[in-house]
Formats: structure tokens, C-alpha cells, sequence
């Protein structure tokens, strides 16, 4: 198998085969093969944007140990990071969301823990939507949703989710990956619009789960995909498991936009870095209050970075970035 034909395949928008993904990923991330292949990977994503990458930014809800038992996650129950539950007032909400929008996020993400209540995130999206500029677009991170829901969501102002079937979903979760499904597609029926990710990603996951995942995530036709490594949660089961390199990380990305289809234009990664941005990764995250990889209560004390210091990685990476809403959810 020879990488410039995949290359000029991929470039004639075809999405690569499982036994072409397979042959990419089984590359060392530094070997000449993964190196080139990156640097075609992020000329074809300048390509889908016209050469503007985007930063969103996310803001908490709530902050309290989880039944799902994400083992990954720092809100897991078992993992005794956070005993107590807390909740932001409408007015802290309004506030970080305003934030972000002054910033100069493309999107305000709005996101809670599993348990925290419909009725309530309801209320305080409105609240938040009211004080945002009409403009501005809204996305929710959410637990699963029925369809009823989901058009609840839809109605409040969203312009779509996040959500994702993560790896070893029901192993290393205590969610049922059909569930994670199912609400994706309750979700696309309500007509908001679904951005996904291959994540969290260990060193313990095999290349061919890495295809499949990033096929998965193609076949539900999201606004974007990309790819997120696992971050360590000190004191935790999983912990010793390690983690990948950025590098690894940023084959990935280019493993994703290799294997899906030129209709999806946005490629994330998480955390933000330079090398991820190299390959192609075109959205990053700026993250407020609670962050499931943080042992911080408010993320922007600890690992989360704000708008402006996502914005600096762009420019050193060469990047332009887009200003205004975001091009992925209109």
C-alpha cells in the first residue's frame, strides 16, 4: 500500500477504507509516512474552512459525583475527586456565557453532569439564550435524551449537542453504547445539529477500534469529528493506564479527516495544542467552571483555557480564525 495514493485518494474526497485507515494508523506517529500524511491532512481542513479555524467556548452548570461511572471522568463516584454537589445560579450562567461570547467564541457550549435536571437546564438556557446576542450559537453537552427532549432542547434555542459514543462505551462507562445511539439520532430527528469525537483515546486502544470509532462517527453525518486523548485523573483506576502523546493525538485527527466524508468540515481535537493543529484540527475548546478531566472545581484555575489562549496556539500553528458565529451549526 503505497501513502501517496492514499493521499491523492483522499484528496479526490474519497474517504479512506478500513484497511487504509488501518495501514496510516500503524505508522508511528513520527515516522515520514505519519509526518506527510499530516501535513496533507491539514491542508485538506484549511480547505473545507477556508483557511478559519474555530474556538468555542464551554461553560458548566454543575459540578457533583456521577452514577454513570465514566471511570475517565473526574465526576465518576467511584473516582471520590468531588463528594458534594454544586450548582451555578442563572446569573453565574448568563455570566460565563457572556464571557465567552465577548471573548470571541464562534459557540457557547452549555454542558451539565447526567443527573442534573431537565426542567432546571431548561430554565437556565433560557435565561442564558435572552442575554446572548441572537446571533450567537448555542450547544448543549448533555446526558442522553429522549426524543421529546431533545425538540425541548431545540425549542429553548440550541442549534445543536455534542455527544459522542466513547470508546469501550458499557466497559470503561456505565452507559449502554445503544443508548449513546439512539440519542444521537433523537437528537438529528429534533433538527439540532450533532458534533461528535473520537475520545477519550488511551494507550490501551487498538488501531482497529480507533477505525471503527472514527467510521461510527462518520456514519452519523456530524458537523464535525476529531479526535481526544485521555487525560489522567491522578489517584484513579484508569490513571495507570497512561496516556498517548499530543503527537499520537494529531495522527489521529488526521486518521479522522482521512476517513470521513468532505461534507463534514469541522475536525477537533482536545486539549488544544500545536500539533493536533498542525494535522487539521480546525475547533478547539475554551472551558469555565466544572471540566470532567480537572480535579479543579473551576476548570479555568486548572487545565481550561480561555478563548485568547486558544486563539494564541492558532496563530503559532499558523492558523487564521474565524470571527463571528459558527460556520459548523448554521
Amino acid at each position: 500500500m503505497n501513502i501517496d495514493d492514499l493521499i491523492k485518494k483522499s484528496f479526490q474526497a474519497d474517504p479512506l477504507s478500513v484497511e487504509e485507515l488501518t495501514f496510516f494508523l500503524s505508522h508511528p506517529p513520527d515516522s515520514p509516512v505519519a509526518i506527510k500524511t499530516m501535513a496533507r491532512t491539514r491542508e485538506i481542513s484549511e480547505n473545507l474552512v477556508s483557511g478559519k479555524a474555530e474556538i468555542h467556548g464551554q461553560l458548566a452548570l454543575d459540578l457533583a459525583p456521577c452514577a454513570c461511572e465514566c471511570k475517565f471522568c473526574s465526576f465518576a463516584r467511584s473516582n471520590r475527586i468531588f463528594t458534594n454537589e454544586t450548582r451555578i445560579s442563572p446569573e453565574e450562567a448568563v455570566f460565563y456565557a457572556r464571557q465567552h461570547e465577548e471573548n470571541g467564541a464562534n459557540a457557547v457550549y452549555v454542558m451539565t453532569t447526567a443527573q442534573y435536571p431537565f426542567g432546571q437546564f431548561i430554565e437556565i438556557s433560557k435565561e442564558i439564550r435572552k442575554n446572548l446576542k441572537p446571533e450567537t450559537v448555542m450547544v448543549a453537552n448533555v446526558a442522553d435524551q429522549s426524543l421529546e427532549r431533545a425538540k425541548r432542547i431545540k425549542d429553548v434555542g440550541y442549534a445543536g449537542v455534542y455527544h459522542a459514543l466513547r470508546l469501550r462505551e458499557g466497559r470503561d462507562t456505565g452507559i449502554p453504547p445503544e443508548k449513546r445511539i439512539e440519542s444521537i439520532y433523537n437528537f438529528k430527528e429534533a433538527g439540532l445539529k450533532v458534533g461528535t469525537c473520537l475520545e477519550p483515546i488511551g494507550p490501551e486502544h487498538t488501531i482497529e477500534e480507533l477505525v471503527q470509532a472514527i467510521l461510527l462517527a462518520a456514519s452519523i453525518e456530524p458537523v464535525f469529528s476529531g479526535a481526544a486523548r485521555r487525560i489522567e485523573i491522578p489517584g484513579t483506576e484508569i490513571a495507570a493506564r497512561g496516556m498517548i502523546s499530543e503527537l499520537r493525538m494529531a495522527q489521529i485527527v488526521a486518521a479522522s479527516i482521512l476517513g470521513t466524508p468532505r461534507t463534514v468540515k469541522g475536525f477537533c481535537t482536545h486539549e488544544p495544542c500545536t500539533l493536533a493543529a498542525l494535522a487539521g484540527a480546525n475547533l478547539f475548546w475554551a472551558e469555565s467552571g466544572s471540566n470532567p478531566r480537572d480535579t479543579q472545581e473551576k476548570t479555568e484555575q486548572g487545565r481550561g483555557l480561555d478563548v485568547e489562549v486558544c486563539a494564541k496556539i492558532y496563530h503559532e500553528s499558523e492558523w487564521d480564525t474565524l470571527e463571528g458565529p459558527s460556520a459548523y451549526f448554521v
